[in-house]
């Protein structure tokens, strides 16, 4: 199946829409004429005059698009453009919005559980997601309606996109059933931390252990950071996973190969400090200062990323 592509007999330009944009910020008492979404972004790219004239007058911060999906599959049975025509108008975007010295920032939309959509295309989205430091706040899974495509391929599990025959018929995937509706629900709001338990079994069962952990590569940590205390989210304090010893520790493995010289040999005769905080109190005449660490960026939890975020991504 290929991706749909414009019509060349459909008449892309946009010069009328332009002279109207222009004609109503001329109307008396209009201050400004704001535009949030509803634009065919495919189209737009076919005229730059056009991205140019929005981006610089008629965004108020903020413009929807609809790319839906990533990956080519379900996007085909949309009928819609891929990602590549979503990266030109991005392109475009920011471009434009560099020149009017202005901030300004895209939200796509996008739906999960739509026919077509498998296991693997929503990790696919999700990873892009995390990648282009998306969020997807407004999450809805995708619901049958009456009159469209889409409705048709949930119930038949028919594409009605291509011919259909007696016993002769392209089948298409659907996500009926309620665990998997979630698991789909749950990878966009890959963020959440209730969703991770289902998307660590789910990344188990398709052989992507490797997306689980804390690397900037992987999609969801290895543990709720909701049940670990404070200590063990910064990894440090007495019961934090990377406590390292103090330097008058004796117990630290190799202490004895890095300080050969043994310090104030005790006689027989004396007893030995028996840990740490003794040897502190000996040694200082009161009660020791425990050593604190200061986590380092490389050890930073997967929920406490200091890293700004673009925008929250919504779905439909």
């Amino acid at each position: 199946m290929f991706s749909p592509g414009i019509c060349h007999k459909l008449n892309t330009d946009h010069k009328h829409t332009i002279d109207l944009y222009r004609e109503a910020r001329k109307v008396k008492g209009i201050k400004k004429v704001m535009i949030a979404s509803g634009v065919r972004y495919d189209l737009a790219i076919e005229s730059p005059e056009y991205v140019r004239e929005l981006v610089t007058h008629h965004v108020g911060g903020y413009l929807k698009i609809a790319p839906e999906h990533t990956e080519k599959n379900p996007l085909d049975l949309m009928m819609k453009p891929g990602m590549g025509t979503y990266n030109r108008f991005k392109e475009m975007f920011e471009k434009y919005s560099a020149e009017a010295g202005k901030k300004q920032y895209l939200i796509p939309y996008f739906i999960s559980a739509h026919p077509g959509t498998e296991d693997e295309d929503m990790l696919n989205l999700a990873l892009w997601l995390k990648s282009n430091n998306f969020e997807c706040d407004q999450v809805q899974n995708f619901y049958p309606s009456p009159m469209c495509n889409a409705t048709a391929m949930y119930y038949s599990e028919t594409n009605p996109l291509k011919r259909v025959k007696y016993k002769k018929r392209e089948e298409v995937t659907v996500a009926k059933g309620e665990r998997q509706r979630r698991l789909h629900k749950a990878l966009l709001r890959y963020h959440d931390p209730l969703n991770w338990p289902i998307i660590r079994e789910a990344l188990i069962n398709m052989g992507k252990k490797h997306l689980i952990g804390d690397k900037p590569n992987c999609l969801v940590p290895a543990n709720d950071m909701d049940a670990l205390t404070p200590a063990q989210r910064r990894k440090s304090g007495r019961h934090g996973a990377n406590r390292f010893a103090t330097k008058h520790t004796k117990t630290q493995p190799g202490f004895d190969a890095l300080n050969p010289r043994k310090e104030n040999a005790t006689s027989p005769n004396k007893p030995r400090a028996s840990s740490a905080t003794d040897n502190g109190k000996k040694n200082q005449g009161g009660a020791s200062k425990p050593a604190h660490s200061r986590p380092t960026s490389k050890s930073k939890p997967f929920a406490q990323a200091s890293k700004p975020r673009a925008p929250r991504a919504e779905q439909r």
